[in-house]
Order: structure tokens, then C-alpha cells, then sequence
């Protein structure tokens, strides 16, 4: 018998076939995703289980609007009811709009909702359940739900009250004995991805515990499948034996893992298995799905078109990597709303992506959260000048030097691209030699027109996500904060653009990266 799992990941509420910035008829969105899924479904040999691995209520602009305009995500939940899911697991986005948001979603969908390394003070899981045991065909199928570990280290403290995080080998390895004493097949689904090149075995970025897929199929027996997300990538492969899937991002893959199982008595044997990755560029989306969205959409094209400003002069961004290393005009913007809105003296912002493409002369609600694209609040931590050189020195390894040209460091850019990782400063003036070793590139760094000294406090706005420490910056920690700015960025965008209608695109050039 052959038994076929089909997951999506990462989908981050995007339904229609669009991108919100204008962009029609891509590759993506949930309601392709619905009419493929239909279309495997139809195809299969054997009974199919669906599963949906998490980051599915954040991430567009129309789910920020639904979050923050209608304040609930029935219309995304709904979408998820109406295709089906057997199963479903608990990403890290899904806590950016709050617990009380999250709650709200996961009462909302039917399938069971799985977290098994989220855990109450008690040491059971937090959000109830594990996993959940499926039934097909006279097979039981146990799938065990985890969740990265990290997530302390982007949300704030009082959203994740009462909550422990644990290591999802060490859960792993509690579980999986015990489900396959239950259940004739035990797949994993885990908001997480790899840690380690998959053929070698070398780590491809900081071993912080973020993703353990890599450790989990070294370190854990008994797994018969492994479904993965988080990193945006797209993979279907094997490792020791245990076939692997990863379906990209914004929907634009499902993967499929495929079992045949063999009935020896009172066991059931896999015998044969195969992973797939299945593009939906060339899918037409569910009418069914478009219809239901539609009426929410139109509602929100309304809102995103609404104009919030003017631009004097030129603040599109043409050029990504150019805009990091030469002070561009709408990162100075992002920097000053930062200042304006915490009264701190000095600030830090990254540009998030490449896709981001500045202000034209009007400004819109679409192009200003189609540019700053994470539901970030601010903090102002308080920092010596020994803690803020070691951020620069920290923020200047995300640059490289190829063939005489200073790039983005490929060691950041795969598997997962960290573009938003990498901080430009206002308040302060600095220079960045990339001639010289690692940890000794800043030259430069004044304050007011002074050089910093290493023991001088000093004060730092930021978004909440750096301010604990997101992106590895460990010199930066919750208890360093000394004010927060407890309203989202998007919304200090507008009204700064409120108390500035036209704003002037410009730069004072107080950063410099040399060759």
C-alpha cells in the first residue's frame, strides 16, 4: 500500500496569486495551493494525509490588515478549513500578532494543532497537543508536531508567558519511543529546517539551536518521515535513510513524501519510499478559495491604496546591495521615523530584502508596508561604546569583498538569505574598512562629534527584534531595554508621514564602507 503526504509551509497568508505590490499571476498563494493539492489528491494511490507545518497567519499585507484593521484571522483560518488539513503544527511567526491572537486562530481551525516542545510550567504542552494519531486504511499514522526552539530570542517576553522552549531532539526522543508502540508509521512535522549541509555534514550557520533537523535524523531513531519549513527552501531528499521535504515559501511548492508499507501481521513495514517537490506556477487557483477571499481583498486593496505622503526628490531604491553600503535615502527615512518616534539620540534599522523598492512621489499604505515588512515594534536599549562597536563589528561580517567589489557575504545569503540582519546607524557616524580582519573593520564611530569612548552609556532605538538579541546580536538583551514603543512600525510610518506630509529624500552620509 502506498500512503502519500503532501505538506505546505511557510505560506504567510498569502491566497491570491499576488504579491500585493502590483505583481498578478504569480507563482504562489493559498488558493494554487488548494486547487494542486486538489489535483494530487485525485491522483493518489492509496490514502493521503495533508499537512500544513506553520507561518501561515502573518507575513502579507493581507494579514496585517486582517490582524490589525479587523483584528481576527477567521478569513485565513477559514481558508485553511475549507482545504482540508489533517494535521497542523505551530510556526514562529504565528506569534507576532500576540498569544491572544494566536489562541484565537488555533480555536478557530478543526484540524488538530501540534506543538510538542512548547510546554507549560507543568512540562506538558502548552498548546494541548503533541501530536495526533490518523487512522487510513487500517494503518495508524502518529505525527509528532514541533516548532523551533529560537523563538524567545525574537518575541517579547510577555508574549510567550509561561511558555518553555525545548530542544526538539530532546522532545523527539521522548516521544518517538512512545508513538511507535502506538502507531505503525511515525512521521515528524517540524517548523525548522537544517542546521548542516545535508551530503557533509558541515554547519551552515551558527549551531544556536534555531533548526535541528540535521541533529534530529542523526541523534533519533525511528522516524519515518520528516517534514520541514522555516528556511524557505525547497528540498526533497534523504538523509540516514529518512526521506525529507522542505516546500519553499508563500506557497509556491507542496512536498510530497510517499510511503509504501507492507502489512507482516500485527506491523506494517515500509518497504519503499520516494519525496517530491510540486511547483504551482503552472496551477490555476481554486475558484472556491477566490471567491472567498475576494470580498476581504477588496477591502484591503482600498486600504493599501490610501495616500499617506509626498517624497521630495528620489527615495526609490534601485539598487539593494548599493543602498546598504552608501546611505540611501529611505533607510535615513526608516531611521529618522525611529528617532522621532523614541526620542532616542541614535538608531539602527536593516533593509529586510531585495524586493523592497522604496518611495516613488506619492506615498501609499501599499508601498510602505510592501517596503517595511515585519510587524516590528520599537525598544530603546541602553549600551556602553564597547557593547555598540561590537554590533558594528558584528553587522560588518554581513559583508564581503569578491573580485574587488564589496557583496552581500554569501555565507548569509545561503541556505536562507539574513539581508535583514545586517544594521545601517543614524545618530552616530562610522566607518567600516573592509581591508581590514574581521573585529577590527570599525575605524571609525563618533557621537557628536566625539569618538565613542568604550565605557560611555549611551542610547539606542531599535526594533523589538533586535533589542533581545534577534539575529544572533547577544551583546543585546531584554533586560537592556529602558522604554518600549509599543506601536507598530507600519503605524509610526504613517503617522510620521502625517506630521510630515512631504518629506525630503535625503542623506547626511554618516557611515562609510570602504575597500
Amino acid at each position: 500500500m502506498k500512503i502519500t503526504f503532501l505538506e505546505t509551509s511557510d505560506m504567510h497568508g498569502y491566497v491570491s496569486p499576488t504579491d500585493y505590490s502590483g505583481k498578478e499571476a504569480l507563482a504562489l498563494g493559498a488558493a494554487k495551493i488548494s486547487a494542486k493539492l486538489k489535483e494530487l489528491r485525485s491522483k493518489a494511490e492509496g490514502p493521503v494525509i495533508t499537512i500544513e507545518n506553520g507561518d501561515f497567519i502573518q507575513g502579507s499585507p493581507l494579514s496585517y490588515y486582517l490582524a490589525k484593521e479587523k483584528h481576527s484571522a477567521k478569513e485565513l483560518t477559514d481558508l485553511i478549513n475549507r482545504m482540508h488539513y489533517d494535521v497542523q503544527v505551530i510556526g514562529n511567526h504565528e506569534f507576532n500578532y500576540g498569544i491572544d491572537y494566536l489562541k484565537e486562530a488555533i480555536e478557530n481551525y478543526t484540524a488538530p494543532v501540534l506543538a510538542a516542545n512548547v510546554l507549560n510550567h507543568t512540562g506538558q504542552p502548552y498548546f494541548g497537543k503533541a501530536y495526533t494519531i490518523i487512522e487510513k486504511a487500517g494503518i495508524k499514522i502518529a505525527v509528532l508536531g514541533l516548532t523551533t526552539q529560537y523563538i524567545p530570542h525574537w518575541e517579547k517576553p510577555e508574549t510567550l508567558k509561561g511558555m518553555v522552549f525545548e530542544s526538539i531532539v530532546d522532545t523527539a526522543k521522548k516521544y518517538i519511543p512512545l508513538l511507535k508502540q502506538q502507531a505503525d508509521l511515525v512521521v515528524v512535522s517540524y517548523h525548522g529546517g537544517f542546521e548542516k549541509e545535508l551530503s557533509t555534514g558541515e554547519a551552515t550557520e551558527a549551531l544556536t539551536g534555531e533548526n535541528e533537523g540535521y541533529a534530529l535524523l542523526q541523534e533519533v531513531a525511528g522516524i519515518d518521515a520528516l517534514f520541514t519549513g522555516h528556511q524557505h527552501r525547497t528540498i526533497a531528499a534523504k538523509i540516514n535513510g529518512v526521506q525529507i521535504v522542505q516546500p519553499g515559501y508563500r506557497g509556491n511548492h507542496i512536498g510530497e513524501i510517499q510511503l509504501t508499507v507492507e502489512k507482516n501481521g500485527d506491523q506494517a513495514v515500509v518497504v519503499d519510499s520516494c519525496a517530491a517537490l510540486h511547483s504551482v506556477e503552472a496551477v490555476k487557483p481554486d475558484p472556491e478559495i477566490l471567491s472567498v477571499i475576494r470580498p476581504v481583498e477588496a477591502e484591503l486593496e482600498s486600504w493599501l491604496n490610501q495616500t499617506l505622503g509626498e517624497v521630495s526628490g528620489d527615495m526609490r531604491i534601485l539598487d539593494p546591495m548599493q543602498a546598504r553600503i552608501e546611505e540611501h535615502p529611505y533607510v535615513e527615512f526608516i531611521n529618522r521615523v525611529q528617532l522621532f518616534a523614541s526620542g532616542a539620540k541614535i538608531s539602527g534599522t536593516a533593509l529586510f530584502n531585495n524586493d523592497g523598492k522604496g518611495f516613488g512621489k506619492t506615498i501609499t499604505m501599499r508601498d510602505v508596508i510592501t517596503n517595511y515588512i515585519y510587524p516590528n515594534t520599537l525598544a530603546v536599549i541602553k549600551i556602553n561604546g564597547a557593547e555598540l562597536r561590537s554590533a558594528l563589528e558584528q553587522t560588518a561580517n554581513y559583508l564581503a569583498v569578491e573580485n574587488g567589489r564589496i557583496v552581500f557575504n554569501p555565507a548569509f545569503i545561503h541556505p536562507k538569505p539574513q539581508y535583514y540582519n545586517y544594521d545601517m546607524y543614524e545618530g552616530i557616524d562610522y566607518t567600516i574598512d573592509m581591508s581590514r580582519p574581521a573585529g577590527q573593520r570599525i575605524t571609525r564611530l563618533d557621537f557628536q562629534g566625539k569618538p565613542i569612548t568604550l565605557e560611555q552609556e549611551l542610547e539606542v532605538v531599535t526594533n523589538q527584534y533586535r533589542a533581545i538579541g534577534g539575529g544572533n546580536y547577544r551583546i543585546f538583551r531584554a533586560e537592556k531595554i529602558v522604554r518600549e514603543i509599543p506601536i507598530d512600525m507600519t503605524e509610526l510610518i504613517a503617522e510620521y508621514l502625517k506630521a510630515h506630509p512631504v518629506i525630503k529624500a535625503e542623506v547626511n552620509h554618516n557611515f562609510q564602507v570602504r575597500l
